[in-house]
């Protein structure tokens, strides 16, 4: 969902400022408007005029659902692993843009590893859009936590480079079109 609602919190929530990634509790009582609420996650604007990302698990403090995550197949082949991993990035959004990180082109590489007791080691290679960006360990602890609760997965390693540095031109055609640069 990619709108705006105004909302008062049923309870206090814990929260984190975009874009320094600072954490914070909004508290009870307090309005906040929707701006989106996309991959699990609910971005809102505060009374003060910044934004804060609000975990998926936190929804009720919204009077929202906690978000279902796409199906994942249980199958334990490396293949069924990597494709389940691609499906959960896919559920991972930058709090600012309306993008997932994969189609934003900050994915660089996913490798599924056998490590020999049944299950598999995946390494992640990404980015971020900046730097400096706060949000950084955020996302990248989302990434952590989707892909280490798949089925089959028994590590994940998530690295993130800025070599090569991201660009536009690494953006999706989806992506592109999303936020119309088409």
């Amino acid at each position: 969902m990619y709108g705006r609602e105004d909302i008062v919190l049923r309870r206090d929530v814990n929260a984190v400022q975009i874009p320094d990634g600072t954490p914070c509790v909004l508290p009870q009582g307090q309005v906040v408007s929707l701006f989106q609420s996309l991959g699990g996650n609910f971005t809102v604007t505060t009374e003060r005029g910044y934004m804060a990302r609000i975990a998926g698990a936190d929804a009720d403090a919204l009077g929202k659902e906690p978000p279902i995550l796409p199906g994942i197949s249980p199958d334990a082949d490396a293949e069924s692993v990597e494709k389940n991993v691609w499906e959960v990035l896919r559920t991972v959004y930058d709090p600012e843009i309306p993008v997932n990180i994969v189609d934003l082109g900050l994915v660089y590489a996913c490798r599924v590893i056998p490590d020999g007791a049944d299950g598999f080691k995946v390494e992640i290679i990404m980015t971020l859009t900046a730097p400096g960006c706060g949000m950084g360990p955020v996302l990248q602890s989302d990434v952590e936590s989707l892909v280490k609760n798949l089925p089959s997965v028994s590590a994940v390693e998530v690295s993130v480079v800025f070599d090569p540095p991201w660009g536009r031109d690494m953006m999706s055609e989806v992506a592109k079109l999303q936020l119309g640069m088409l």
